[in-house]
């Protein structure tokens, strides 16, 4: 697997991707605003998938769970400008600007594909991964905060996101966990989206569910696995990456062991 990142800061990275395919979960502590060079991803929510290619800009909103598939695409690399706005960027920014009609909105990610003013700011950071000294902060301020004006621009509701510092509320947990079971996290991140420390989570958990959290999300995953196998026609490597396990052949014995036959033989 190679796997290349260039920081020019902590907060403008270069990614690139050259191996058959990179799968993760995350949960960004901070914005990410993503430019596409080349290659593709295919990032899985609780309730939609996108699938972005070259030239695709898009914004994931912080404490957003999501899979995440990387593959290089027609010979070319997997291959991002990433720039991350971190809270005390954000909180620096809107110092000084009134936020009016300010509303709460549902995290989400955000496409802004092939817009010019967006495309020309996040292209001319290009030059400077090539510099042997350091990127100077003030240039890098300069950049973050050209970025953020032209979103505000594009989107005047982009406030309601960019200027939201709330950490996450407590939550019912289980509309929280029926939506969200396929996300391969730890358990500790699971209780934190949903403002429990990981001892309240597991003491809720076991309340609502009468199980444990490990034993309920195998089971979730699984029947997710099936029906995607049965019903969607999908392959074993396409469905392990896409209901939370870690590995194919860690799927398939799961999958084994509770139904009785390989996955691979549902497959048409």
């Amino acid at each position: 697997m190679e796997f290349q990142t260039k920081y020019i800061t902590s907060e403008i990275k270069l990614s690139c991707y050259e191996d058959k395919l990179f799968k993760t979960e995350v949960v960004f502590d901070n914005h990410m605003l993503i430019w596409f060079i080349s290659g593709e991803t295919k990032i899985i929510e609780a309730n939609k998938e996108h699938v972005f290619n070259a030239g695709d800009i898009f914004l994931i909103p912080r404490n957003q769970l999501a899979t995440i598939i990387n593959y290089p695409k027609d010979g070319l690399p997997h291959k991002t400008v990433v720039m991350h706005l971190s809270a005390k960027r954000l909180r620096d920014f809107y110092a000084d600007i009134e936020v009016k009609n300010k509303v709460q909105v549902s995290q989400q990610i955000l496409s802004f594909s092939h817009h010019p003013l967006l495309k020309s700011c996040l292209a001319s950071l290009i030059p400077y991964f090539d510099l042997q000294e350091t990127f100077p902060e003030h240039i890098a301020a300069l950049k973050i905060n050209e970025a953020i004006s032209i979103l505000r621009f594009i989107d005047p509701k982009i406030d309601n996101v960019l200027s939201d510092f709330r950490e996450p509320g407590k939550i019912d947990l289980v509309d929280f966990m029926e939506k969200n079971y396929m996300f391969n996290m730890p358990l500790e991140k699971f209780g934190y989206l949903m403002g429990r420390s990981l001892s309240t989570f597991n003491r809720d958990f076991r309340k609502a569910f009468n199980r444990s959290p490990q034993r309920w999300l195998t089971q979730k995953r699984l029947e997710l696995a099936h029906y995607q196998l049965v019903e969607k026609h999908k392959k074993p490597v396409e469905v392990y990456m896409e209901s939370g396990f870690e590995d194919l052949s860690h799927f398939s014995f799961a999958f084994k062991k509770e139904f009785g036959y390989a996955p691979s033989t549902l497959v048409k």
